[in-house]
């Protein structure tokens, strides 16, 4: 499965004529009323009237159960306001060939005199172009705080923001995290603006309604709806990722947008899509959010807590080689010179089982557990070293972007049934070896050649 993250939209060159079928699933032709059969009574969802449940109605000898609607109409005038479109440009040196279309060009761009116009133009001097996308935001702010992802703005030199109103307005950086694809930007309105709720994606349940707000494909403010279908999606896009998967419309332009519960409030920031997938796309939980936002606006960029070690996770095999009952928690595959881990006395194979007081239940929840906390704060850690449990207190220390801590990749296993990986430097020291010149067995696969030669 390929994963993407949402592209900013381009603008539409035009937009045919949307033809809008709407289907009326029928029950039974309806028959005149018996008065003389007794039917339970039941109230309707929008009236305060009742009525008899008809037999096509019922479930066994109970009336058919009434599920609520999501008054999206009524959600959607409100939170149209909050939403803003977000367009930028940047220019780069380029081939002034690289797109260049004529009137004979095919539906996908091929050009039949393709050969002539590069001959004739590929001696003219590189020059400088301009790229153009959009993307979405939304205001958290009512003099003009805009949140939207890091790759809408990322490398922009020109920024606007148009609100629901029409308006027009230039925008700032005031922080990018490029970890969670999170940005702030501001602007300066002639007014108060409306703000969103920031609700808690924590609470948020696989099933439950949710409605995304964007500009998908520069069409403008575009409503979607849909479900909540899984939670602690891991997409391999960075160190923390947790993402809320959805079946309500995400398309390119949406990038940035919010993605609202029922209630009103955002919930996630939607972010990327599934290459070629249908009714599958990926939000940024608020909750991951709030902080990261938090110190944008105070300081324009983001702290992170380090404790330096390397962690991998932990399948059935290597949780029955080191006698552990399940697979859970963080294999400690390395530690870092010096550094807090070092300092607290973890050592490599040890198991990461609880932090801070909160269990380790997957290898992937670590690095964003202590990346929230604080440099400079004591926790305390427990692990699993030869099946016994053990606790530590871990000093944190400030995450630098060349020492982050981070999961070990996970290679394939190859044709033997090896999982190898690269050495670094202490690891190499410690086996001895002046240079890097072997490979570490990360994994055996049982019954493969690798396996009965003893390896």
């Amino acid at each position: 499965m390929r994963m993407r993250f949402l592209p900013p939209g381009g603008p539409v060159a035009a937009v045919p004529a949307i033809l809008l079928s709407v289907f009326l699933i029928l029950g039974p032709a309806c028959k005149p009323r018996d008065d003389s059969r007794s039917e339970p009574k039941r109230e309707r969802a929008t009236k305060a009237e009742k009525r008899e449940a008809p037999p096509s109605e019922r479930r066994g000898n109970g009336p058919l159960q009434i599920v609520e609607v999501p008054p999206f109409v009524t959600l959607a005038k409100e939170l149209n306001p909050v939403v803003v479109n977000i367009s930028t440009s940047r220019s780069f040196e380029g081939s002034q060939m690289q797109q260049f279309h004529t009137p004979f060009s095919g539906p996908e761009g091929e050009n039949p005199f393709g050969e002539f116009f590069e001959r004739f133009f590929e001696n003219l001097p590189q020059g400088m172009r301009k790229q153009t996308s959009l993307g979405s935001g939304f205001i958290i702010d009512k003099s003009g705080l805009v949140v939207t992802n890091n790759h809408v703005i990322e490398k922009a030199d020109d920024i606007k923001v148009t609100t629901s109103d029409g308006s027009v307005y230039p925008a700032k950086v005031k922080g990018m995290d490029p970890k969670t694809d999170v940005a702030l930007i501001q602007i300066e309105p002639k007014g108060d603006l409306p703000e969103a709720t920031l609700g808690n994606s924590d609470e948020l349940e696989i099933g439950e309604w949710v409605m995304a707000i964007g500009n998908p494909f520069g069409l403008g403010h575009t409503v979607t709806a849909g479900i909540v279908s899984a939670k602690g999606r891991v997409l391999n896009s960075g160190p923390y990722d947790d993402f809320i998967q959805t079946d309500a419309s995400i398309n390119p332009g949406n990038s940035g947008g919010p993605l609202f519960n029922i209630r009103g409030e955002v919930v996630g920031i939607n972010t990327a899509i599934v290459a070629q997938g249908q009714g599958i796309g990926f939000a940024t939980p608020v909750n991951m959010a709030r902080k990261v936002l938090a110190q944008l606006k105070k300081s324009g960029k983001v702290v992170r807590g380090w404790m330096g070690v390397s962690i991998q996770r932990i399948d059935p095999a290597i949780a029955e080689s080191l006698g552990l009952e399940d697979a859970k928690g963080a294999l400690v595959a390395d530690v870092m010179k010096g550094g807090p881990a070092d300092k607290a006395g973890i050592k490599r194979r040890d198991v990461i089982i609880e932090f801070k007081g909160e269990e380790v239940g997957d290898f992937h929840n670590l690095p964003a557990m202590v990346a929230e906390v604080d440099p400079g704060t004591e926790v305390e850690i427990k692990l699993l070293r030869d099946g016994k449990e053990k606790s530590v207190s871990v000093m944190v220390d400030e995450m630098k972007d060349e020492r982050q801590a981070k999961a070990d990749p996970s290679p394939k296993v190859d044709a033997v049934g090896l999982k190898v990986k690269e050495l670094d430097e202490s690891q190499a020291e410690r086996l001895g070896l002046e240079k890097q010149t072997a490979v570490g067995v990360a994994e055996v696969k049982p019954g493969t050649a690798a396996d009965e030669a003893g390896i």
